[in-house]
């Protein structure tokens, strides 16, 4: 078994990521993919596949960076409708029922795997939970039976301390038992660009020893603000705003009213905290769980820019849908950041053995 490799370092030089105010899909190549020594490398086409897909985020951030995806899967059929309407594909159903020779070859796995299960608000029952708990072990049957040369794993924070970080263990255990070798690192969309605090578990591994370390933040001048995402209140629906009474409430519970726009959400203790950011988007929150200026609930639009999708991106389910589905959904801008990284380590990689195979001869 090969041991986990951590989190690495790399020297070389760093470019910040830039977005987009969303008026179309955020770019962040890294110049040192456009470097001459990189040129016709065999991963400027990748293909990968995309797992427990949700409506496509993981997809779109490895897209950005040249992949093709050739197989997604996702069981939510409101989900699906998305996923369909903005990539023009239905995504195969649920993956338990697929077999793995029935997937198209490819190079990277992708995968957010359920989080509920190990999430701290959910039920925490990790393993233990009869339909998504398991869902892990899907994941290891196709990277067994495939045997990519990469795959990148999302989930809650909470999974590197589930059942005291057994859970955890056991996961790194199964995939490097694999043969490969793990990187894992918690990033929050904070430090990425956009106006969510939101902590995930990224996990990435590779076949090969390839020099891999995880992007670094964004320098704050060049990130989002909150009044960046917002839309203008004039146009959006008047089902948004909330009674007086919760509104007053949550004013009451305020020691500071701040300089608006801010965001507020209500704790399981009932604290009500002002930011100048949103917490994580979460699929099973009230209606009222985030409200900007004690006032209204985000738009769709608000809350789909708050997970980086651009304003291309469509939506074609209800508002209690696409809450769910931006609840379950990734910062596309932590994703496109980690895909760029990992694809530089596997063009080293590659450039590095052309090179020996060259200089031996």
């Amino acid at each position: 078994m090969k041991p986990m490799s951590g989190q690495t370092i790399y020297t070389g030089k760093e470019k910040s990521v830039q977005l987009s105010i969303f008026d179309s899909a955020p770019t962040l190549y890294n110049a040192e993919f456009k470097t001459q020594q990189f040129q016709n490398s065999s991963w400027d086409n990748f293909r990968f596949i995309d797992l427990f897909a949700g409506i496509g985020g993981t997809r779109l951030g490895f897209e950005h960076v040249g992949g093709q995806c050739v197989f997604s899967s996702e069981w939510d059929k409101q989900a699906a409708k998305t996923y369909e309407a903005n990539f023009g594909e239905t995504p195969h159903g649920d993956i338990t029922k697929i077999a793995s020779k029935d997937i198209s070859d490819f190079d990277i796995l992708l995968g957010g795997f359920p989080c509920q299960p190990f999430s701290i608000i959910g039920d925490k029952d990790g393993f233990k939970h009869e339909t998504q708990g398991t869902l892990f072990f899907e994941i290891e049957r196709i990277l067994r039976d495939k045997h990519p040369k990469a795959f990148m794993l999302e989930n809650v924070r909470n999974l590197t301390a589930h059942n005291n970080g057994k859970t955890f263990s056991t996961i790194i255990s199964h995939l490097q038992a694999l043969g490969y070798y793990v990187h894992s690192k918690v990033l929050n969309a904070l430090d990425f660009g956009v106006p969510q605090k939101r902590e995930r578990i990224i996990i990435c591994g590779f076949l090969n020893e390839v020099h891999f370390s995880f992007p670094n933040p964004v320098p704050k001048g060049e990130r989002l603000a909150l009044d960046d995402i917002l839309e203008n209140e004039d146009e959006l629906d008047k089902s948004l705003w909330v009674k007086d009474c919760i509104k007053q409430s949550r004013f009451e519970r305020m020691k500071k009213i701040p300089e608006r726009p801010y965001v507020t959400h209500e704790n399981v203790g009932g604290l009500v905290t002002p930011h100048y950011f949103s917490c994580a988007l979460r699929a099973g929150a009230s209606a009222n769980y985030i409200l900007i200026n004690n006032e209204r609930r985000p738009s769709a639009r608000e809350m789909l820019r708050l997970q980086g999708f651009p304003d291309t991106f469509k939506i074609v389910v209800p508002y209690s849908s696409i809450k769910k589905q931006t609840g379950n959904s990734v910062a596309i801008p932590v994703i496109e950041a980690v895909a760029e990284k990992m694809l530089f380590a596997l063009k080293e990689h590659e450039w590095k053995i052309r090179y020996n195979d060259n200089d031996d001869r």
